[in-house]
């Protein structure tokens, strides 16, 4: 089995509204990539910075700008026009865990991804008032990220961590220490051994800059080793992103001796083989 769970019906940029992308038109041209390129099991899980609700837990100006749709009219859109998977894509931000979870115990979802783009109010992978690159401190946005990153984990909210060394996102070697990275990765290792979350293998780094998948080897082999399962994705934004690479996000499986994929269905994980 195929799977591509972190997908975006809707696109990028203030031009794009949910109306646009909440259509059973669209869903279906997903539906028919989906088909094509041997995916099986598809869902979509929009950022949950998009809907009003997610104000209730976290008052970011870049939430508070992006927040316009609601949530519960994406999940009966998702539950009752479409034939997806419903999920959501929730950053995990720190001091704010018990209100994220009330706003996902609140909803009927199939999965929820965990994904960290920030470190307190600082963005890691956007240029701009929020750009937490400004520091300058590299090894000490790394070591953070993959605190937080362990702490995601552990908070038990997700059923996916999400692109897991996003911190690699830009591809710039000013932007990456100089000592052996497995140094940082240790930093989120207990929270994630500790945790019953899938790893996500993604392809979406593939169109961003560094050009390498997520996550690097050396950290894939130590989820493995910490004996967390695998989720497959490619973060599509559009029709033509679903399962983006996947024969080089296969060869890299095989080559760490992963032959199964998580699939979910009302939070449940069971394990399938990749085929």
């Amino acid at each position: 089995m195929l799977t591509d769970y972190h997908v975006h019906l809707r696109q990028d940029g203030p031009e794009h509204t949910a109306e646009q992308a909440f259509t059973a038109a669209n869903a279906e041209r997903y539906r028919e990539v989906a088909a094509e390129r041997g995916v099986e099991a598809l869902g979509v899980s929009e950022h949950v910075h998009r809907f009003r609700q997610a104000l209730e837990v976290w008052q970011h100006p870049f939430w508070r700008q992006s927040a316009t749709d609601d949530l519960d009219a994406y999940c009966h859109f998702v539950r009752e026009r479409t034939s997806l998977a419903l999920g959501i894509e929730a950053d995990y931000v720190a001091g704010t865990e018990d209100r994220m979870a009330g706003l996902l115990d609140a909803h009927d979802f199939d999965y929820v991804i965990g994904s960290v783009h920030f470190i307190a109010n600082s963005a890691l992978d956007m240029e701009g008032d929020w750009d937490i690159w400004r520091s300058g401190d590299v090894e000490k946005v790394w070591m953070r990220y993959f605190e937080t990153l362990g702490e995601a984990a552990r908070s038990g909210l997700f059923d996916v961590i999400a692109h897991p060394d996003l911190v690699k996102v830009w591809g710039d070697p000013h932007r990456v220490p100089k000592r052996d990275l497995r140094f940082y990765y240790d930093a989120a290792m207990d929270g994630i051994a500790d945790s019953d979350v899938a790893i996500e293998v993604s392809t979406a780094v593939l169109r961003k800059p560094v050009g390498e998948i997520y996550p690097a080897r050396p950290f894939l082999e130590m989820c493995l080793e910490a004996g967390r399962p695998i989720a497959l994705s490619s973060d599509a934004h559009t029709p033509n992103d679903l399962a983006y690479r996947y024969d080089e996000a296969l060869e890299y499986l095989e080559s760490v001796g992963v032959d199964k994929v998580s699939v979910f269905d009302r939070r449940e994980r069971r394990l399938e083989p990749i085929g």
